[in-house]
């Protein structure tokens, strides 16, 4: 085997997210339910007998040292690997969306080059690999939607009903790190607990809690508060997802699935989605069993 193409990396959406506190070296607590839909980038792979690493743009130009880079290159040197890779990616998930577009991505390289280099990594090791990548790496290593704790590093595999989401990305990102760094941002909400979470109702589950960030990213954002008006205006009840700017409604049987057909302004990209039972390379690595880090 010396290439794999046509590699899936999904999004996510934070059904909610809640800052209960912070650490003593500024990092925050937070509680979340991260929930895979089937919004995708696709990567594909082609080995390398030099070593090097390169990438191909084939949609729209990322940063020279990307995290699909990194990730090949991590995974590379964690192994002692004398192969590389050439790497296709086509994206599609948004930047600065709060959807996890890159971090997905470097998941999905993780998992494409372990199988391609014939590594045979556990999800485990890899995750620690991918832990240094970015705090959202592991999750989507897990292959599972997932109860989100700590600074983000504490995963627990849960259940979700299927459902439809209609997500709405305004054409401005945000940066993750302004938000978290605004003294505005609320960071005392009440510890929940997963009981308590999967207790609800299907459509109380997708209504659960709130997004702690999103009253700050509409300060640094207007594109949030339009996302979320044009939402209101279809009859929908929407939030933020993660740390922004795209914001998502869940879809209630029998509500109008052609509204992403209606017109909608220029400014607002918008897309129906459903949510996976599963990560689309879960099994890949040698172990399917995950353990919180």
């Amino acid at each position: 085997m010396q290439s794999l193409y046509d590699i899936p990396a999904p999004a996510k959406l934070n059904l909610f997210l809640h800052i209960t506190g912070r650490r003593a070296d500024g990092y925050h607590l937070l509680q979340s339910v991260f929930m895979l839909i089937d919004w995708c980038d696709t990567l594909h792979f082609d080995v390398r007998a030099d070593g090097k690493i390169s990438r191909e743009d084939l949609t729209w130009v990322l940063p020279q040292d990307d995290l699909v880079v990194r990730a090949a290159k991590a995974l590379q040197l964690a192994a002692g690997c004398p192969l590389g890779a050439h790497i296709g990616i086509a994206k599609s998930v948004p930047a600065q969306a709060g959807m996890g577009g890159g971090s997905s991505d470097a998941a999905s390289t993780l998992l494409a080059l372990n199988r391609l280099w014939k590594l045979n990594l556990s999800v485990e090791a890899l995750s620690k690999i991918g832990l240094a990548l970015g705090a959202d790496v592991p999750f989507f290593l897990c292959g599972r939607h997932a109860w989100v704790e700590g600074i983000g590093e504490k995963i627990t595999p849960l259940e979700l009903p299927p459902a439809r989401f209609v997500v709405v990305k305004p054409d401005a990102g945000l940066q993750t790190q302004l938000i978290f760094s605004d003294p505005a941002l609320k960071r005392d909400s009440e510890t929940a607990i997963i009981s308590g979470f999967a207790a609800n109702s299907i459509e109380r589950i997708f209504k659960y809690g709130q997004n702690d960030l999103q009253a700050v990213a509409q300060t640094l954002c207007p594109g949030v508060s339009q996302a979320l008006e044009w939402l209101e205006l279809q009859g929908l009840s929407g939030r933020m997802t993660g740390s922004g700017s795209a914001v998502f409604a869940h879809l209630l049987h029998g509500v109008d699935e052609n509204m992403a057909r209606h017109s909608a302004p220029d400014a607002l990209q918008v897309k129906l989605c459903s949510n996976l039972d599963v990560h689309p390379l879960k099994g890949w690595a040698t172990s399917d069993r995950f353990m919180t880090v």
